[in-house]
């Protein structure tokens, strides 16, 4: 079931907020439980029978892991285990076919196998049940005693399929006590229509644009079709994705809790150490505690501190898709943060801020080749294109034509992915004094809303690129 459907958006979650708001406190976490299960049954209804699995594993093996913690061995092979039947469950559903057909190419024989459907989100809240049975083995966080409370820990739907990914440890309060108020609603409905905004009138629209060009023979495709294509792309994934964390972002609100900022503007970055503070924080800030730091970090000499971001990146890479376009993606990135700490971070500096800000997305938009690619030939293939390999000269009538047939959508996309053009809104919400402010932001939002809706009524392109993963 998508955020961005009618089946959601006018039977789902108002079903499921009437219910949550009017059962008592008690029941609230319960209502929460069950909407979520049913929330994962619905597209994925073989799968739930994992979703639990993965519930009451989690569960016990944090409680053994606490029970032994006085005896560090024992909870460290509890953890080992823990860690080890988590990893293999991902592996088994994300990496079985890529593993097979990896041997496949370089084997002198064919070894058959049935493709198995990947579980939604399964990167997602693995990483989720990892984050907490580490921090109680760290004994950074109390073990949770309580199976329901950990139940919605792991399913909650608004975050469940795409993240942002929840430390236990940010949420455990919530889980016990949070603030449900009216106004922390109506904040909630902000960020969610903003979020579908995003979603609908943007990454849909520009992701029709990226679909036409990729759709076209090589031979009609000239450098600058290409590269207007993966600038689509590029806006593509940025509305989808950080719509996505918006739209769970307010739904998380008005079921009254907070969730972390999984997107900063990346796109207003100065160089790529920037935008990897800003693009998919939540992933980033998970690599960095749980892989990243227990390496080392940069505490340890240069050969060893390069190691360490290799890893990470290769895990990056791995993590978001079985296909070594992803794995070349990752160490794309890896290679791109180590130049610029040992070798360009003082010419960085030295160079104009709009030129900083070209450099950084001319290398953005080439990593999101391999991302968007469905393999290493295909994401090769396009980048020669980007650069007149194989392609249709270096501009065509074709080119402009996507240019100026959707001027609004690169005029509006470029506006939203800057913080300036909400500044200017906020600041004429606060000179209008608080009631006129509640009146034209909801106005506003509202009219956003129905715009939403009659696009999603007449259009049929409506994926999320992130359940990929």
């Amino acid at each position: 079931m998508l955020f961005s459907s009618i089946t959601f958006l006018f039977t789902f979650l108002p079903v499921t907020l009437f219910i949550y708001y009017l059962v008592p406190w008690k029941l609230k976490n319960l209502v929460l439980l069950i909407s979520s299960l049913i929330f994962y049954a619905w597209g994925e209804p073989v799968y739930i029978f994992l979703m639990i699995f993965s519930i009451l594993f989690n569960y016990v093996s944090g409680l053994d892991i606490a029970r032994n913690l006085k005896e560090r061995s024992k909870a460290k092979k509890s953890l080992i285990f823990n860690v080890t039947i988590n990893l293999m469950i991902l592996g088994f559903f994300k990496y079985y076919g890529f593993l097979i057909d990896s041997l496949n190419a370089v084997l002198p024989f064919h070894i058959p196998y049935t493709e198995l459907a990947l579980p939604i989100g399964i990167s997602f809240y693995t990483f989720q049940t990892l984050s907490y049975i580490i921090d109680v083995y760290r004994g950074t966080v109390k073990v949770q005693t309580n199976l329901l409370d950990f139940g919605v820990y792991v399913t909650m739907f608004p975050q469940l399929i795409a993240g942002p990914i929840v430390k236990y440890k940010d949420i455990n309060d919530q889980l016990k006590k949070r603030q449900i108020s009216l106004t922390k609603f109506g904040d909630g409905t902000v960020y969610f229509i903003r979020g579908l905004a995003k979603k609908i009138l943007l990454a849909n629209v520009a992701g029709m644009v990226y679909t036409k060009i990729t759709g076209l023979p090589s031979t009609e495709v000239s450098v600058l079709t290409a590269w207007v294509g993966i600038a689509a792309y590029t806006f593509q994934i940025y509305f989808d994705f950080g719509g996505y964390s918006d739209m769970a972002i307010g739904l998380g609100k008005m079921f009254g809790f907070e969730f972390m900022k999984n997107f900063d503007y990346p796109y207003i970055s100065s160089s790529i150490t920037e935008f990897w503070r800003r693009w998919h924080i939540s992933l980033s800030t998970w690599f960095k505690e749980y892989v990243y730091i227990p390496l080392g970090g940069n505490r340890v000499n240069t050969t060893r501190h390069i190691r360490n971001i290799l890893i990470v990146w290769f895990l990056t890479g791995l993590w978001h898709g079985a296909a070594w376009n992803f794995v070349a993606w990752g160490m794309y990135y890896g290679i791109l943060l180590l130049v610029e700490k040992y070798f360009l971070v003082n010419v960085l500096e030295r160079i104009p801020g709009f030129l900083r800000h070209v450099y950084t997305m001319v290398l953005v938009m080439i990593g999101w080749v391999f991302f968007a690619g469905n393999n290493m030939a295909e994401a090769v293939r396009y980048l020669g294109l980007m650069f007149g390999v194989g392609g249709h000269g270096i501009i065509d009538r074709q080119a402009i034509y996507f240019i100026l047939s959707d001027w609004m959508m690169w005029l509006v996309a470029i506006l939203a992915s800057a913080p300036g053009l909400y500044r200017i809104y906020e600041r004429f919400l606060r000179q209008l004094g608080k009631k006129a402010a509640v009146l034209v932001n909801t106005v506003a939002y509202g009219i956003l809303f129905l715009i939403c809706i009659a696009f999603l009524v007449t259009e049929t392109y409506n994926p999320f690129l992130y359940f990929r993963f």
